[in-house]
């Protein structure tokens, strides 16, 4: 099963930019028809981060979210993160209220990374209308 995820995560970190959501969809789909569970989510989700694929690691968010699995602090901290490393402060912000939105609880770290990443990017003070 580890190939298998490491697999997908190659072929997702592969994809052509711009990103395609139906490409990342149809990867997703043929990986885990039955869907993913919370840590095989993480793991993709932090090794887009890691590659720094925020656009793939979105449409994995709406793969979630359009499938109806869980989403919980960890996958959105993983994509606040991919945004911090890309200096995408806004896309970080937004995925915070996102959480809010969707009633996923947010921890200390996903608070952390998304001030990160407006700090990264000398937006300091955006973070201050958030939090």
């Amino acid at each position: 099963k580890t190939t298998s995820i490491q697999s997908s995560l190659r072929r997702l970190l592969s994809l052509d930019v711009p990103v395609q959501s139906e490409g990342v969809f149809a990867a997703l789909d043929d990986a885990f028809p039955t869907g993913p569970d919370p840590r095989t989510s993480t793991f993709i989700l932090s090794g887009l981060a890691k590659g720094h694929a925020v656009g793939v690691a979105l449409c994995v968010l709406s793969w979630h979210e359009a499938n109806k699995y869980e989403l919980n602090c960890y996958h959105y901290g993983a994509v606040i993160d991919a945004c911090a490393k890309t200096s995408m402060w806004a896309q970080a912000l937004h995925l915070v209220i996102s959480m809010e939105c969707s009633k996923v609880e947010s921890s200390t770290i996903t608070f952390n990374t998304a001030i990160s990443a407006c700090e990264k990017s000398g937006q300091w003070q955006k973070a201050l209308h958030v939090f």
